[in-house]
């Protein structure tokens, strides 16, 4: 006779996928970590074969084959518009894993790893920038995050842009001084803002070290460079923007609800970009209640999961127990 698996979920992100299988009661029988999700590098076959070899290691450790009825909650990463989770959905259908799927955007993982009931928003600052919000009649806030195309500025990969530009400037006499112009190549061991253009350029320095920078800015800003400090501002600025006008959409602007930061810039918990996000929504959104999330997107994934099977609030915390 087959395990009773309830939910299949996955958070699936760019550097790895998480997946936990839910038994009906709220149990994690078994867990297993992969590889990243990335559809636009590889093609949705091919990352789909990646998750499911992740979801084989789970299912290997469970004592028997689980039956035939679970719900699959995915989170996946890339899934930016309502069409491609729509795509995604049908691609993880035709695998025939699970009974039914429901494809999410990664980021409504982190909001609902983070709330006792699906209702708030999450701005996620990662590598780039995004924010959801959800109520429980399932209306949604959300937007495309796909880039500058679609109006988004700023997370690591923004940011480490943005101090890159300023140093540059500073450097050859185009823009104001900055700390920047020293710091930044300072950081890879080089004497000046032409020497890490080149490198970066070049690929002496590898492009996925840029990332390396953000720290950098903040560091620098910390330090009271007045051009770090602007565009670390600058980011607060954004995250409020949109977390604000989810919860306007929503109804929720004037009522206590929770923000939740994620992501690695947020999650870092630097003053300066904390506490000014903080101070500006307390302004645009008063009784806001913001927090940082420290709960697993997997978490989340499998929590609407249990929302979409109508499970007992019972199990709904001794699912959440397991993650405390």
């Amino acid at each position: 006779m087959g395990v009773n698996v309830s939910v299949i979920a996955v958070d699936a992100g760019n550097s790895k996928t998480d997946v936990a299988l839910i038994g009906a009661d709220g149990t994690v029988l078994a867990k297993a970590r992969g590889a990243g999700f990335q559809p636009p590098l590889v093609g949705v076959e091919a990352a789909l074969d990646v998750l499911g070899s992740v979801l084989d290691r789970a299912v290997a450790e469970l004592p028997s084959a689980p039956g035939a009825s679970a719900h699959l909650s995915a989170c996946l990463a890339n899934a930016d518009l309502p069409v491609e989770e729509a795509e995604l959905a049908e691609a993880l259908e035709s695998r025939g894993w699970a009974a039914s799927v429901e494809v999410r955007n990664d980021t409504f993982a982190i909001l609902r790893a983070g709330v006792d009931e699906p209702r708030g928003v999450a701005v996620v600052c990662g590598a780039g920038i995004n924010c959801v919000g959800m109520v429980p009649d399932g209306r949604t806030a959300r937007f495309p995050a796909i880039g500058r195309i679609s109006g988004d500025w700023g997370g690591g990969g923004g940011l480490a842009e943005e101090a890159l530009w300023f140093a540059a400037r500073a450097e050859d006499g185009r823009g104001e001084p900055t700390e920047l112009a020293r710091t930044l190549p300072v950081h890879f061991g080089l004497d000046s803002m032409y020497a890490l253009i080149e490198a970066l350029h070049r690929g002496t320095i590898p492009p996925a070290r840029r990332h390396e920078l953000t720290p950098v800015l903040f560091a620098t800003a910390a330090a009271g460079d007045p051009v770090a400090t602007a565009v670390v501002e600058q980011q607060a600025e954004e995250v409020v923007a949109m977390a604000s006008v989810a919860l306007t959409r929503l109804g929720l602007l004037e009522e206590e609800a929770p923000v939740l930061l994620g992501g690695s810039v947020l999650a870092a918990r630097h003053p300066q970009l904390n506490d000014r996000i903080a101070e500006l929504l307390a302004a645009r959104a008063p009784k806001a209640v913001v927090r940082v999330v420290s709960e697993p997107p997997v978490l989340g994934a499998a929590l609407l999961g249990l929302d979409r099977t109508g499970a007992a609030p019972e199990v709904h915390r001794r699912l959440r127990a397991q993650y405390a």
